[in-house]
């Protein structure tokens, strides 16, 4: 099915506990099943988009980007808190406004979709080969082992797969017990963000309310009965002794 085919031109959004966006109802009936259909939020995008530029120098086509989605925008909210998008026809990699991507899985083996996750796939190996010395090189095959069984678990854990989540187990896949130079250097900043930021920690000594602190113990007081408790002297007489 072409991507310009007129049926495909508007689905309504909610926003689960999740926090992902999931598709609740859809133009396109006949070709589409709402049930547990994810789309892609513009935040999410922006962070996958990322990911995707860092391995554009290891050979991935970033066409291939444009050809496994719709695109949608934001046209009106609707009762019950939720979102009605339209179909846009416009590139996300070059697109000014912010877009919602729904993966065109109308074709789950062979379709673009299909076609761009066997593509990443690809390129994060090789990445990963060229940024970690392995004793034998590391395969697709094994990749697509590991992410497979995280899939089959969440399968019997009854957890929904979102798109978004799917596409960030491969773009930031590292093997277990291995790491690569931007991982160690996120963790590094983190540490030290968390060893000397200590602002939220201010504000919430500073802001707690007049009910809040009837509520705290009042640390002086417990200091001054224990050492009253310490300090009172022994009043009655002398121990009596054994006759």
């Amino acid at each position: 099915m072409k991507k310009t085919g007129p049926s495909l031109d508007w689905c309504v959004v909610r926003l689960g506990k999740d926090e992902n966006w999931w598709v609740e109802s859809i133009s396109d009936k006949e070709n589409w099943d709402v049930e547990d259909l994810g789309i892609i939020d513009p935040k999410q995008f922006l962070h996958i988009n990322e990911l995707i530029d860092s391995m554009t120098e290891f050979g991935l086509d970033a066409q291939l980007v444009d050809e496994a989605f719709f695109t949608f925008e934001i046209a009106e909210e609707v009762k019950g808190g939720m979102i009605k998008l339209v179909r846009v026809r416009d590139s996300l990699l070059k697109a000014e406004d912010m877009l919602f991507a729904l993966p065109d899985v109308l074709d789950e083996e062979k379709g673009p979709y299909a076609d761009f996750l066997n593509h990443i796939s690809s390129v994060r190996v090789s990445m990963l080969n060229e940024l970690i010395e392995f004793t034998e090189p590391y395969t697709q095959e094994e990749m697509e082992e590991v992410l497979a069984e995280k899939e089959n678990n969440d399968f019997l854990e009854a957890k929904r797969s979102h798109f978004s989540e799917e596409l960030l187990s491969i773009l930031e896949f590292v093997p277990e017990g291995f790491a690569i130079d931007s991982d160690l250097e996120e963790d590094g900043d983190n540490s030290s963000k968390k060893e000397e930021d200590y602002s939220d920690l201010e504000t919430g000594l500073v802001e707690v309310s007049d009910k809040e602190e009837k509520l705290l113990p009042d640390e002086d007081l417990k200091w001054e009965e224990e050492e009253r408790e310490e300090t009172t002297p022994y009043e009655g007489g002398a121990p009596d002794e054994d006759q």
